[in-house]
């Protein structure tokens, strides 16, 4: 019989037999466990469906959500095939990787000395968030990260029919133990599991990544023609960073307290010496090399002798026990400066013993003394890989693992500002510094020409003030005991003008952490500005150009500079690609990123400064998702200099990374975009005047036909009832509230359950709603611009990238569900004309979009087409559960009954097992 699931097998493979022997463990699985009535409602396996099944019971909704999360592991799993096939053949062959991006920079006629040029000045640094996207619980990820491992050892033949068989036991013994352990959470996840969750990836992928990372690119150079000896030196390698905001983000979050950050800063040090200590063990092992301490150099035995008197008698055990292998000696007295309690072997303290490392930095210095020893004695090759690698860790993870952002609400500074100034000068110039926007700059000018606290102690301060005041002294006491590089940003969102910002160096300064440095007051740590919704961005700027003017700015610019390559001036600017997008669609919030990115680069020229921006993008493509390589390539000429920092969010973290090869491959997407653009941008001149002007009117035309559907004053009766937005509120997927304040309006939903409840209920209208009617427009009343834009769509990047991901949305957009979803609405007059709206839009969406790019999409992008179809075709059992659901508990919670958690619970298993299936949220 040809079904939909053999359609999809022919059409792609070896992924689908995967899913299809997976299918087949599971049904085992089922039938073991005595759920013989959910064996024929299996999706893909079963041609047709029994009559009237129970499609709202929790055992259902479960097993159709671990049916999606086994597709998802296959098509992974077929990807990295299809990639490794490839690079067989030609390591160029892959879009975006090391190989093909030299091979393109060559095409353009860059030189291998161009790109060694800017090599080594790249700093990329994925920031991992816990933003309330990722629906599964961490034990429920443990599983499955274990399963794919099991679904990529099926690959080896080497295993024995008897060894496959025992694979094959291991999957079901997995699949036993996901049917049993519950999928989503009860109660919301503590702070603590969500930072264990970012500890797993940093602590267990990334470091093994790194490796990968840099042997892929020694040979993408070497394969590429280029001097294999180049890159000896891993200083010369591009710069991986990593930052964290779980326990440093409380913008909306009051759970995040000066503790909790507290806590943070420690476990965050805790392991990255536990990392640190591990590669030092593997590098002692391998230089076990017979070579006497009579035989080395003056300044390595000098460095011998201080160490021995630094830490006493167990650097003297270390080198009487192995004295006939001196560098391996040396490396276990280092390793007894790390300041942790070395006698446990697990659950690490920190110990502050005496002559301890306090600074990554010491730690590198005598792993390069090292390095220069073993060159001198010969023994260069070990020095250049062995002691490289554990250099390279450091500089990566430094002694703190990942960059702690601390980030906070502006109006919530203003409330903090007020209760400090009111306790410390009174409540008239509390007063004052609130009559204007003039008056509070004119008292914060005046206040930063002096360094003195307004108070002595901060008991006194109302909440605000003591939990702003009381983060920065915690921030304070590690920078003063410790460094300030275990931060990343101070950050602010919401920023709305210069003295948003200006106000988080009084907050530094009440802490010690402005300080006089030739005779001018500078900070420690980057205050840097949010800029999130439409009209942010366009202030943005403006408020940067000023903000740049302020001498304490420069002043701490200056002071943080000798951190960064050539001593430059850098300042990080955050965007916001989620609020963007739901104050004005899809087209104007991609332009008016683009626009501000590109006059916030000049503003940056203007003042000697690099701005490095920072994109707060999400996971799905309404937020700013999209393959890295295809997203930076959209980016204003000169806008990327080498640095690149960008937000990992929620279920984006596990898609991404959760097994070593994908990771790697996601990771040096990111890596070699960014070098190949910088050196691109470095040795080209950008002309895109045309296109900018053509998508400028895109976007403007776009935001006009966007908000004529969100400003109808029945739009959020529609969206509160046809989108399962209660349910989402109601979630325990992250610690942090659906809202900012708990107010009832647009203003205050956060993005992120704006853009989810669209895409639960498959009207997706945050990406493609007004994009029809604007092209339309275009090509009717300007077809000249119109055939500028069919021109454009084959070539540009940007133009191309924001088609490509609209075509993506269409494609998971339908109707039939969207009209179930609609019938929730109680007003059929509301009902019928917001439905007739969105319709006609999609409709004249889909039309423009064919004239566009021509070709159907199950001819342009094969996978995405039949992986669609094959989805589409089980969701509808969960999209009809969810709706009658949602109608029950709806109807319980009005009367209140007791049946209201029952149904709750059956809804929120239901948007978990569809955010699988469409593998997104918000």
């Amino acid at each position: 019989m040809n079904t939909v699931f053999t359609q999809v097998k022919n059409a792609l493979g070896k992924p689908y037999d995967d899913l299809h022997f997976l299918l087949n463990c599971f049904k085992e699985v089922l039938e073991e466990n005595n759920q013989h009535q959910l064996v024929d409602l299996l999706p893909w396996l079963n041609s047709t469906v029994p009559s009237e099944p129970d499609l709202t019971s929790n055992k259902y909704i479960h097993m159709m959500s671990m049916c999606f999360q086994l597709l998802n592991l296959v098509e992974v799993n077929g990807a990295v095939q299809s990639r490794r096939h490839k690079e067989d053949e030609d390591m160029a062959q892959v879009n975006g990787l090391w190989a093909n991006q030299f091979q393109y920079l060559t095409s353009r006629g860059i030189t291998e000395s161009q790109i060694l040029k800017v090599l080594p000045d790249v700093l990329v640094e994925p920031v991992l968030t816990a933003h309330p996207t990722e629906a599964k619980r961490a034990v429920v990820l443990q599983e499955y990260r274990a399963l794919y491992l099991l679904l990529v050892k099926r690959e080896n033949r080497m295993y024995t029919r008897i060894e496959q068989a025992d694979i094959r036991q291991e999957i079901k013994q997995i699949l036993h133990r996901l049917w049993h352990v519950g999928e989503i959470y009860i109660e919301k996840p503590r702070l603590a599991s969500e930072l264990n969750n970012i500890l797993h990836y940093l602590t267990h992928v990334f470091p093994s990544v790194i490796m990968i990372l840099d042997k892929r690119l020694r040979q993408a150079w070497k394969e590429s023609g280029f001097d294999p000896n180049a890159l000896n030196n891993s200083d010369v390698l591009p710069v991986l960073s990593f930052g964290n905001w779980v326990g440093g983000d409380r913008d909306g979050h009051p759970l995040v307290t000066p503790e909790i950050t507290r806590q943070t800063l420690e476990k965050l040090r805790i392991h990255a010496f536990y990392i640190i200590r591990n590669e030092l063990k593997c590098l002692a092992q391998k230089l076990s090399i017979y070579h006497n301490i009579s035989d080395v150099s003056k300044n390595f035995a000098a460095r011998i002798k201080e160490l021995q008197e630094e830490i006493g008698v167990n650097a003297d055990v270390e080198l009487e026990e192995h004295a006939e292998e001196i560098f391996k000696a040396y490396v276990l007295v280092l390793i007894q400066k790390i300041p942790i309690d070395l006698s446990r072997e697990f659950n690490f303290e920190l110990e502050d013993k005496p002559n301890s490392y306090i600074k990554s930095v010491d730690l590198i210095a005598d792993l390069s003394l090292l390095h220069d020893e073993l060159e001198r004695c010969g023994i260069g090759q070990v020095a250049h890989v062995d002691v490289g690698w554990a250099k390279r860790i450091l500089k990566i993870f430094g002694f703190y693992l990942a960059k702690l952002d601390i980030r906070q609400n502006s109006d919530y500074h203003e409330k903090a500002l007020k209760q400090l100034v009111t306790a410390s000068l009174g409540a008239d110039a509390a007063a004052r510094i609130e009559d204007s926007q003039e008056a509070r700059r004119a008292f914060l000018d005046q206040e930063l020409k002096i360094n003195r606290p307004f108070l002595v102690q901060h008991k006194s301060l109302d909440p605000e003030g003591r939990n702003v005041i009381g983060t920065f002294e915690v921030v304070s006491d590690h920078v003063q005991r410790y460094t300030s590089n275990a931060f990343g940003k101070l950050i602010v969102s919401m920023t709305r003008n210069t003295e948003d910002l200006l106000t988080v160096y009084l907050f530094m300064r009440e802490v010690g952490l402005i300080v006089k440095k030739e005779g001018r007051l500078g900070a420690v740590l980057p205050v840097v500005p949010l800029f999130e919704t439409i009209e942010d961005l366009k202030a943005g700027p403006g408020i940067m150009d000023d903000f740049l003017s302020c001498s304490i700015v420069k002043n701490s610019l200056q002071m943080q500079s000798s951190e960064n390559p050539n001593g430059e001036l850098i300042q990080d600017v955050m965007i916001g690609y989620s609020d963007s997008n739901k104050d004005g669609g899809m087209l104007a919030s991609a332009w008016c990123l683009f626009e501000a990115q590109k006059e916030l680069t000049g503003t940056g020229e203007k003042h000697g400064v690099k701005i490095r921006f920072f994109h707060g993008t999400g996971g799905s493509i309404s937020r700013g998702a999209g393959p890295s390589h295809w997203f930076i390539k959209t980016l204003p000429h000169g806008s990327i200099n080498g640095k690149f920092r960008v937000t990992e969010q929620g279920e984006t973290i596990e898609r991404k990374y959760a097994n070593l090869v994908n990771a790697a491959y996601n990771l040096e997407l990111m890596v070699s975009s960014v070098t190949a653009q910088t050196v691109l941008h470095e040795n080209t001149k950008g002309k895109r005047e045309d296109v900018e002007s053509l998508f400028r009117r895109l976007g403007d035309r776009g935001r006009h036909y966007y908000l004529q559907l969100i400003s109808d004053p029945d739009f959020i009766t529609f969206f509160s009832q046809a989108t399962p937005i209660d349910v989402i509120e109601s979630s325990k997927i992250g610690s942090r509230p659906a809202r900012r304040t708990g107010k009832r309006c647009m203003e205050d939903l956060r993005a992120i359950p704006w853009v989810f409840s669209w895409s639960q209920s498959r009207f997706n209208i945050t990406s493609w709603y007004g994009v029809g009617s604007t092209l339309n427009e275009l090509k009717n009343e300007h077809p000249e611009e119109y055939e500028n834009l069919l021109n454009f769509v084959e070539y540009d990047p940007l133009i191309r990238y924001v088609m490509t991901n609209l075509d993506s949305s269409l494609a998971s957009t339908d109707v039939r569900i969207m009209e179930k979803y609609a019938s929730l609405v109680e007003a059929v007059q509301i009902r019928e004309r917001i439905m007739e709206m969105i319709k006609t839009e999609l409709y004249l969406t889909r039309k423009m979009l064919a004239d566009l790019l021509k070709r159907p999409i199950n001819e342009r992008r094969i996978n995405h087409y039949y992986s669609t179809i094959l989805r589409a075709e089980a969701l509808n059992n969960l999209h009809d559960a969810q709706v009658e659901l949602l109608r029950k508990w709806r109807k319980a919670k009005k009367a209140t009954s007791k049946e209201e958690d029952h149904y709750l619970f059956a809804l929120l298993q239901c948007v978990n097992a569809i955010a699988n299936a469409l593998g997104a949220t918000g």
